[in-house]
């Protein structure tokens, strides 16, 4: 990853304190709801996996899925926060954007998909023994090991990652990756 001269708390601020846009399907004047609350870290769960080479997904691809645990519908940040280690900086999201709510009904999931280094090659790959994935910055997240996640060697190779914002499935997820980097 590149260095940053922004640390990890002003990144939380800033994406905190952004205007919101529109999220996942929730048109206020369509439904008539409200937008929902912020969901607290106890009410989602996260998974993550890495996605098999058949599956015809870009290569050294992270499959994560937030569910809301609740019996309310409430919201994360559409663009789920994915670190690597100890290194410094999330994932950059593929589109970019802003910070804004994705909604989740009870019991619901939103998925991503995470390209975790481009060309394995690259001199300035590095090896990290973990990725942590939160639905919202300000979230503690979880923790997935290299071991976790299947991954020979122990390690997690990365360098530049991008992920996508949350969709409504995982197909979604690993669409909207592929159309980004296309070969």
């Amino acid at each position: 990853m590149h260095t940053r001269t922004a640390t990890a708390a002003l990144a939380a601020g800033l994406l905190l304190t952004a205007a919101p846009a529109a999220a996942h399907p929730v048109d206020r004047a369509a439904t008539g709801k409200a937008e929902p609350p912020a969901c607290r870290a106890n009410q989602v769960r996260l998974a993550a996996s890495t996605a098999e080479p058949e599956d015809g997904t870009y290569p050294n691809v992270l499959r994560i899925k937030v569910t809301n645990t609740s019996d309310e519908r409430c919201a994360v940040d559409r663009i789920p926060t994915v670190t690597f280690g100890d290194l410094d900086g999330p994932a950059l999201p593929v589109p970019l954007g802003q910070s804004g709510p994705y909604a989740l009904g009870a019991g619901k999931s939103g998925y991503a998909a995470v390209r975790t280094i481009e060309d394995p090659s690259d001199a300035n790959t590095r090896l990290v023994e973990y990725v942590t994935v939160a639905g919202a910055p300000a979230h503690p997240g979880a923790r997935f090991t290299a071991d976790d996640l299947d991954l020979s060697g122990g390690r997690i190779w990365v360098w530049e990652p991008v992920t996508t914002w949350w969709q409504p499935s995982q197909a979604e997820a690993d669409e909207v990756l592929a159309n980004r980097y296309q070969a």
